[in-house]
């Protein structure tokens, strides 16, 4: 049997945690659906035209819910026509609108046009610090608390009356100043902090949340989600988690970051959605969520490469062939290909490939279909006979012209 065909779970050995679903336009995060890949435009939201091309170049390469910053009402009011082009133009997009200080005016409009609001705890409401406060008292925090529930009360409703969705977004370096007196600069402000919105929205009889809780720092992001998943599954909550460390940078340090932190939860079974943030084009962000997907094997979207990393035993040049049996198959979807140099670790360690190509003899490369060797056939006719071996399969398709 090809491994794509296997059942996720048999395949990763990851137990994923039990969210319930909830909705953003024709997405939907947890309650079991694939984790779903998120990223944001830059440009600026009262460029309609721009934002418009942004969205769907983020699309078109496998982004599934797209984030546009929402600073003003006047930014709320754009998105009806960005909106509204994307239907003429293109296609529905799911989208989120991000939604941070004072954001009472500004997401309500807002919810209008797009499927999910994402707020921030610490500056919906915000209260601007005092130089001189030694201390937060029970009162004062409560007060704060009433007011907040009393301006999110209209947006929860107009997303609950509209079947949409809201994500709860907990940033490490925003949080509210009555949260840092109460438990510090901590992952436990930051959970209690988020704890606090949902109940006031399940008041409200609203249970369509998206919980993130990000910091720029990996261990806080990490012990943050984690603490997070413990105090709901205590107080019988189900909510899906968004992943991401934010600002994580650029270049290969922010990839390895965010692969840090998100990889790490996930692999424990932990988030429904993620976010790579990088300081690049928002195109770069895409490749790596389902790289990091792909390596935990929760999503098959592109071809798994297996290849052992070159010893005095190889028989051919390695690298410059992994590069040609990738040149020839990465249009590939779902596939798992090895390459090894040699017969001392090949067979075994390729077990779980679909296609394997081997140098077991020099001047020749040994082709196999799953763990069977199918034939021999000289090194410069290895590629094109892989090829062959996979069309005689019916599982080649042709790449598409550039």
């Amino acid at each position: 049997m090809l491994s794509w065909l296997l059942p996720p779970p048999v395949e990763t050995g990851i137990i994923r945690r039990q969210t319930r679903p909830v909705p953003v336009g024709s997405v939907t995060i947890g309650g079991g659906h694939p984790v779903a890949v998120q990223s944001m435009i830059n440009e600026d939201t009262l460029d309609i035209p721009g934002s418009v091309a942004a969205i769907r170049r983020l699309h078109e390469i496998g982004c599934e819910i797209v984030r546009v910053t929402v600073p003003s009402l006047a930014h709320a009011k754009a998105m009806e026509e960005i909106r509204d082009r994307l239907y003429k133009t293109y296609q529905p997009v799911p989208l989120v609108a991000d939604v941070h200080h004072n954001g009472m005016k500004i997401a309500l409009e807002v919810a209008n046009y797009v499927d999910n609001v994402r707020i921030n705890p610490g500056l919906y409401v915000f209260e601007k610090p005092k130089a001189d406060r030694t201390e937060y008292t029970q009162a004062e925090f409560n007060e704060i608390g009433e007011k907040i529930r009393e301006t999110l009360k209209p947006l929860v409703e107009s997303l609950r009356d509209q079947g949409k969705s809201m994500r709860i977004g907990v940033n490490h370096g925003s949080l509210a100043e009555r949260m840092l007196f109460t438990y510090g600069d901590t992952p436990e402000g930051m959970v209690e902090s988020a704890l606090e919105f949902i109940r006031m929205c399940e008041s409200f009889g609203f249970y369509h949340l998206e919980i993130s809780l990000k910091a720029s720092r990996v261990p806080v992001m990490i012990a943050a989600n984690r603490l997070m998943v413990k105090r709901m599954e205590a107080l019988g909550m189900d909510y899906p988690l968004h992943l991401g460390v934010t600002e994580a940078g650029d270049g290969e340090y922010g990839r390895i970051k965010s692969t840090a932190g998100i990889g790490t939860l996930l692999a424990e079974g932990i988030g429904d959605t993620i976010r790579v943030s990088l300081t690049e084009a928002p195109e770069k962000e895409i490749p790596v969520c389902y790289g990091i997907l792909q390596a935990l094997g929760l999503r098959r979207t592109m071809v798994e490469y297996v290849a052992c990393p070159s010893c005095g035993r190889t028989l051919f040049n390695l690298e410059e062939v992994l590069h040609k049996v990738r040149e020839a198959t990465s249009h590939l979807t779902g596939l798992n290909i090895a390459v090894m140099g040699c017969i001392v670790n090949g067979p075994g360690e390729m077990a779980d490939a679909d296609y394997g190509y081997v140098g077991k003899q020099p001047g020749f490369i040994s082709l196999y279909r799953g763990r069977d060797e199918v034939k021999k056939v000289p090194e410069d006719q290895g590629v094109i006979e892989l090829i062959n071996l996979i069309k005689a399969d019916g599982q080649w398709i042709e790449p598409k012209e550039t």
